[in-house]
């Protein structure tokens, strides 16, 4: 079983930046893949960022690319989303999301386990 709990997110204008950080409880944390989702209000949840493999290797939804940075720190049992020049667009929820499944990574149901979600508002 493996616990997530999500922190870092708030309220920041347009342009702006924020880090959001996902902390794992459990000992295995290095062999689950991680992935950030986010649910834009009256939409559905939707891929954002995942990292996976000892050699982190990562990948973005075309709407973040260049502008997020998905990193962890195995030894915190912390993954991170760096999320730079912000968009109102990117007002949603964000959820942090692990799994050791192979399948594909990009859709919410391949994911064991969720956090609770951090809100981010971007302002125009």
């Amino acid at each position: 079983q493996v616990q997530l709990v999500e922190s870092g997110g708030g309220l920041v204008q347009a342009g702006d930046s924020l880090r959001l950080s996902c902390t794992a409880s459990g000992r295995t944390f290095n062999t689950y893949i991680m992935g950030w989702f986010r649910r834009a209000p009256g939409k559905e949840r939707e891929f954002v960022a995942l990292i996976r493999g000892s050699a982190g290797i990562t990948y973005y939804a075309d709407s973040v690319k260049g502008r997020f940075t998905i990193s962890r720190d195995n030894a915190k049992n912390t993954v991170y989303l760096q999320m730079n020049s912000l968009k109102p667009e990117d007002t949603a929820v964000y959820y942090c999301a692990a799994t050791s499944n192979i399948g594909s990574l990009t859709t919410t149901t391949t994911y064991n386990y969720w956090g609770q979600g951090t809100q981010v508002t971007v302002s125009s």
